[in-house]
């Protein structure tokens, strides 16, 4: 437990040693300037941290991590800043580790389809690298042109393609690690398999708080024959919803299969102007396909009939890799987009079951007339991994609590037809009160155990994933208080 009053702490020799590791230019400590760190892609919710440190190699993140075991100082690991739980959300008089400046690829190794990166390297650049050689890295959030391989081992994180090649855990062989108490270990390896305890998956998606991945390494994939992506309109989401069950069924795995709704199709064509997304479509659904290419043109044929028979009104398909651009660039734009419809927006990130796809949709639809907030639904309906945006303007008193009722009752509807209540997002600070929801106590402090074996003082990044006291009062089990009641946090 951090039991150190913090009105008492001295933060000049602590300071000065940070500066000895990464030098005067590697530590931010200027109150204007740490403005920039006080929150993730969560942006309700803000705390500025005491320092920031930027280190470029292990031996400095040791060095960083060995200064606050010794001082006992909370560390929390950050990468580029774009996640979306407060997983990166800093607390009051802590130390923010941020792994920006450690973006080298340290090895490209081509005939065993493996490469070494830091995990300030941003996603979109593994592929950049190995494109050339007709290689690629599967995992691709939509956000792979800003969010750092380190941000995506910490919330294992998917994105369109997870349906066919799974998300980020199944892409990491092996990882380099600065433990809590500043030691220096290696997990996993160069192959896909090896002997003992998977240390590497229990690291992967443990949010920065089991310690900070310093050297990644990732399986990379051969890029395939043929890529065929097809766009169906649908009159109504649940039609839509219901092709995507309809094709898993008919025994196709497409590389990934996305979902808009009329309110993310409009906004995308306002900011991006595709040209491709009709706006009175009620929803569309992004089909990508590869794989050999008499394999993709049989796949063409079937996913196009499945859609007609559901209703589909017209299928655009795309072969050339421009073309193919272009019908996934309204999609990847839409977060960017939802910002042009709202003064704010609030993003879940439920799983739910394919076949529960026409239901919950509807469900959803009934939560925002029920609370009267526009709700647009972005999701990889592939996996059932739903981003519902609830719009709304944040100056209207009590409107931000508003808006976190409807994202718990979603999050509530998707556990009960037996989902998740993350897919990528991570849990963070944002739905560690719903962790009672999925699991029991016993659940719960097992997975406290593992925590406390890598993390016995607590240091790495405290008060996420876990309901506790302070953070949810009595809810951790009525789980009916508002979710955002922990220390230090600052509504704006």
């Amino acid at each position: 437990m951090l039991t150190q009053d913090k009105q008492q702490r001295n933060w000049k020799p602590i300071i000065k040693q940070f500066e000895a590791v990464v030098g005067k230019n590697g530590v931010v400590q200027r109150r204007e300037e740490l403005i920039t760190y006080e929150c993730d892609g969560l942006t309700s919710y803000r705390q500025r941290p005491a320092v920031v440190v930027l280190p470029r190699t292990t031996e400095q993140v040791a060095e960083l991590v060995k200064i606050c075991d010794r001082h006992s100082v909370p560390f929390i690991a950050r990468g580029a800043g774009t996640g979306l739980s407060g997983g990166a959300l800093p607390i009051e008089e802590c130390v923010l580790i941020v792994t920006s400046l450690m973006r080298q690829i340290l090895n490209v190794d081509l005939e065993n389809q493996r490469i070494v990166v830091q995990p300030g390297v941003i996603n979109n650049w593994v592929t950049q690298a190995v494109s050339g050689a007709g290689f690629y890295y599967a995992p691709d959030p939509s956000s792979q042109i800003i969010c750092s391989i380190g941000g995506n081992v910490a919330e294992n994180s998917g994105g369109v393609h997870c349906l066919k090649y799974g998300v980020t855990t199944n892409h990491v062989l092996g990882l380099k690690l600065v433990l809590p108490d500043g030691s220096i270990v290696d997990v996993g390896g160069q192959i896909q398999e090896t002997p003992g305890y998977d240390l590497t998956g229990i690291f992967v998606g443990s949010e920065g708080t089991l310690g900070i991945a310093t050297e990644i390494t990732l399986r990379i994939l051969k890029t395939a024959e043929s890529i065929c992506v097809l766009l169906a309109d649908f009159t109504n989401v649940e039609d839509a919803g219901a092709s995507v069950s309809d094709i898993i069924s008919a025994g196709i795995i497409p590389g990934g299969m996305e979902i808009m709704d009329n309110i993310s199709i409009n906004a995308v064509e306002d900011v991006v102007a595709t040209n491709c997304y009709p706006r009175d479509a009620a929803a569309i659904l992004l089909v990508e396909i590869d794989g050999l290419a008499v394999e993709v043109a049989a796949n063409k044929e079937r996913i196009a009939e499945i859609c007609k028979n559901n209703g589909a009104r017209n299928i655009t398909t795309a072969s050339d890799p421009e073309q193919r651009l272009k019908l996934w660039k309204g999609r990847k734009a839409a977060f960017a987009a939802a910002g042009h419809l709202s003064p704010d927006y609030y993003v879940q990130d439920g799983v739910i079951p394919r076949t529960q796809l026409p239901y919950v949709l509807g469900e959803i639809e009934a939560i925002s007339q029920k609370y009267g907030y526009r709700i647009a639904n972005v999701f990889h309906a592939g996996d059932g991994n739903l981003h519902p945006l609830v719009l709304y303007d944040n100056s209207v008193p009590g409107a931000l609590e508003k808006v976190e009722e409807v994202g718990g009752e979603i999050l509530k509807l998707c556990v009960k037809v037996g989902g998740s209540i993350s897919g990528e997002h991570g849990v963070g600070a944002d739905k560690k009160c719903y962790m009672p929801e999925m699991f029991t106590e016993v659940d719960l402090e097992t997975m406290q155990w593992v925590r406390e074996v890598f993390n016995p003082k607590g240091l790495a990044n405290p008060g996420k994933i876990f309901p506790t006291p302070r953070t949810c009062g009595e809810a951790a089990n009525a789980m009916g208080a508002n979710i955002k009641q922990f220390e230090g946090l600052e509504r704006f």
